[in-house]
């Protein structure tokens, strides 16, 4: 019997939400430090959503009216500037955690980079749990923090970082979220989900710039690129070495 389905009659038999049943992010997700009790009431709450690629989770300066999960695809967080351009300032994936708890406001737009799915929690709820449950609590910052860490590292990327590595880094960066293993091999492969131009704002280069670093890592053969989409990394340890800063 696989993990899965073994995961799946474990919450069967102890009466978990059926929410909750069906969520891959259960278990390593904020909802993972809640006892039964409490998860069975949160459930009560939440909705499973699916969004289609480029459908938007929360609009910036919106008001806050409820939080999401992800629970699997690709989430881009964005900023429109004040003559209409959008600059991609983050990038999230299962299981993490979307919006700011305790806010009025939306502080960014969060849009679906791939079609996601996510479980949904109204406001007044989660920020319910969140004060009656401390465990749940912790679970939050401690994401909040490794995110606010991994938002720090990426600074040093934009900032210091040769183009090269900056898209190396970014290649990377998706490689140890969304890959998946290759079977009878050490390669790896995923969908590529964002377009060249979603990269270059992302990197602070040019669309230009971007697909010739492309080209580059795949006439080195530290990837394989497959209708311009499909990513091979067929070997990790390559990829790392080009993400790293040159001296």
């Amino acid at each position: 019997m696989s993990d899965v389905k073994k995961t799946l009659e474990y919450f069967e038999q102890a009466n978990f939400p059926a929410v909750c049943q069906v969520c891959n992010a259960r278990v390593h997700g904020i909802c993972g430090a809640l006892k039964m009790p409490e998860l069975v009431h949160l459930g009560r709450y939440t909705k499973q959503r699916h969004l289609r690629k480029g459908e938007v989770i929360a609009f910036d300066e919106d008001d806050v009216i409820e939080y999401a999960n992800i629970v699997s695809g690709v989430v881009k967080l964005t900023k429109i500037l004040a003559d209409g351009r959008q600059q991609i300032v983050g990038v999230q994936f299962a299981p993490e955690f979307v919006g700011r708890p305790f806010s009025d406001a939306v502080k960014i737009t969060a849009e679906a980079a791939t079609d996601i799915e996510i479980c949904v929690f109204p406001k007044k709820a989660l920020e319910s749990m969140l004060d009656e449950a401390p465990d749940f609590e912790r679970r939050l910052f401690g994401q909040t923090l490794v995110q606010l860490d991994e938002a720090r590292e990426w600074m040093v990327t934009l900032g210091r970082k040769t183009a090269s590595e900056k898209v190396a880094s970014f290649l990377l960066l998706l490689t140890r979220h969304v890959a998946k293993p290759i079977a009878g091999s050490n390669a790896v492969h995923f969908e590529l989900p964002f377009t060249r131009a979603d990269m270059a704002d992302f990197l602070g280069l040019t669309i230009e710039t971007v697909s010739r670093q492309m080209t580059k890592l795949r006439k080195a053969r530290i990837i394989e690129i497959e209708n311009s989409h499909h990513i091979t990394i067929p070997r990790i340890a390559a990829l790392e070495g080009a993400s790293e800063i040159e001296t």
